[in-house]
C-alpha cells in the first residue's frame, strides 16, 4: 500500500515534506517509529502478560497508541483486521499496547509517515533512556 492510499482510507495526514506516492513496507520483526517500538510478542514471552485483557477492534480512522503530548505527535494504529489492548503487563513497564492481527496493519505519524506491521501477534513499547539525577539514573521517556 502506498502512504497517499492509506492516508486517503483513514482521513490522516502527514507533514508535507514526505513523499505521498511511496510504497510502505510491511515487515515481520522488530522496527520502530520514532519513540515506540514492535516487538514480535514471542520475542519477550514471559516479560509479558496479557490475561485477562479485552480486545478491540481497531476503527477505520484508527487508534492512537501514543496520544500527543508535550509537543509530540501520535502514533495511529490502522488496520481493517486488527485488534487491540492496553490491558498488558510488562515486566519493563513500557507497553503501550497488544496488537494482533491477521492482515498488514500500519502505524501512521505526521513526521515520520507510515510503517507496516505483518500479520502477527505483537508488543508495542516505548523507548527509553537512562538519565542522570543526581547520582542516580532514572529512565527518561522518549517524546518525539
Amino acid at each position: 500500500m502506498r502512504l497517499d492510499q492509506l492516508l486517503d482510507h483513514t482521513g490522516l495526514s502527514v507533514l508535507d515534506h514526505l513523499e505521498r506516492e511511496v510504497t510502505i513496507p510491511v515487515l515481520d520483526g522488530i522496527q520502530a517509529q520514532g519513540d515506540l517500538i514492535v516487538i514480535p510478542a514471542a520475542i519477550v514471552g514471559a516479560a509479558i502478560d496479557s490475561a485477562p485483557a479485552r480486545w478491540v477492534p481497531v476503527s477505520p480512522q484508527g487508534v492512537d497508541l501514543l496520544r500527543a503530548t508535550n509537543g509530540a505527535n501520535p502514533h495511529t494504529l490502522v488496520g481493517a483486521a486488527c485488534h487491540w489492548t492496553t490491558g498488558v503487563r510488562d515486566t519493563l513497564a513500557l507497553a503501550v499496547a497488544l496488537v494482533r492481527n491477521t492482515e498488514p496493519a500500519y502505524l501512521i505519524h505526521p513526521e515520520h509517515g507510515g510503517t507496516g506491521i505483518a500479520p502477527g501477534y505483537w508488543i508495542i513499547r516505548r523507548q527509553r533512556e537512562l538519565g542522570i539525577h543526581g547520582r542516580r539514573a532514572r529512565p527518561l521517556y522518549v517524546h518525539d
